[in-house]
């Protein structure tokens, strides 16, 4: 039974405002609790988390829904939206379908980044990234799979996706679509020099270390899931594994991954 719900919304979105707004109505119509996990403080656990946006609103969602091991529904008010479920005008529709039981879960993978500097530990449902970010040279990056060297990069940066986030950033830079239920990891160089654009699939059980080279003074920013998490400076590194953590999607709709692809290429084309 449902009995609060966590909302993850863009208050600098009009329709993000008002579909939440919408929703919240709705909910306390049928006795239940909603709130804004990011700015409302509520003493209750969410029993399950709705982001209204793009794919970018639902990774900061996912954040949520791992913290509370809930699922998670988005509703799509962005640009692509490989992640989300619904459109805005079948809100009332889905929120009810969920009110019924009647939905799945989608498990989706997730990365496990270590910042061995800092002690850090960061989940992500997309990519981790260095980047050079404001930094002007090109960065030197060694990458490390199962502690065999795979290579040293000279580029603006080095993804490693999931095969959901294969359809994100990683695809803008060269890198293979992945089919989301592969258990596997996607290692894309970012603007590389020569042929050291060429992106690496490795198994979901490998260790990844990337180390910023330390041969020359360089810094480079840590960004997981599109958020900034730290600078790097020379010789700092970072190991990235999978890891037996899921993130739950709700669906309210039989999944066609290629037909997914399809339309939203297009879109993205268009």
């Amino acid at each position: 039974m449902i009995r609060t719900v966590g909302l993850i919304l863009n208050r600098n979105r009009t329709e993000a405002v008002r579909c939440a707004e919408q929703a919240a109505l709705y909910l306390k119509g049928k006795g239940i609790t909603s709130f804004d996990v990011q700015n409302e403080l509520n003493s209750n656990t969410p029993d399950l988390i709705i982001s209204f946006g793009g794919d970018g609103s639902l990774l900061i969602g996912a954040r949520y829904a791992l913290e509370y091991d809930i699922p998670l529904l988005g509703i799509n008010l962005g640009t692509v939206g490989f992640l989300t479920e619904e459109e805005p005008k079948r809100l009332e529709e889905a929120l009810q379908a969920i009110i019924n039981g009647e939905y799945q879960t989608e498990s989706r993978s997730l990365l496990e980044i270590t910042n061995p500097g800092t002690g850090e530990t960061f989940h992500a449902l997309n990519d981790a990234v260095i980047t050079r970010g404001g930094y002007a040279r090109l960065i030197r990056v060694e990458a490390f799979v199962n502690q065999k060297e795979y290579g040293v990069f000279t580029a603006d940066g080095i993804i490693v996706a999931t095969p959901t986030g294969s359809t994100g950033y990683s695809l803008s830079a060269g890198g293979p679509i992945v089919e989301p239920g592969m258990n596997c990891m996607i290692i894309t160089p970012v603007c590389a020099h020569s042929m050291q654009h060429c992106p690496c699939i490795v198994s979901g059980e490998s260790r990844i270390r990337l180390l910023l080279k330390p041969e020359r003074e360089q810094t480079a920013e840590l960004q997981i899931d599109g958020q900034s998490r730290g600078t790097l400076k020379s010789g700092d590194e970072i190991l990235i594994s999978g890891t037996e953590k899921k993130i739950r999607l709700i669906r309210l709709h039989s999944y066609d991954f290629f037909g997914l692809l399809r339309r939203k290429l297009i879109e993205w084309g268009s």
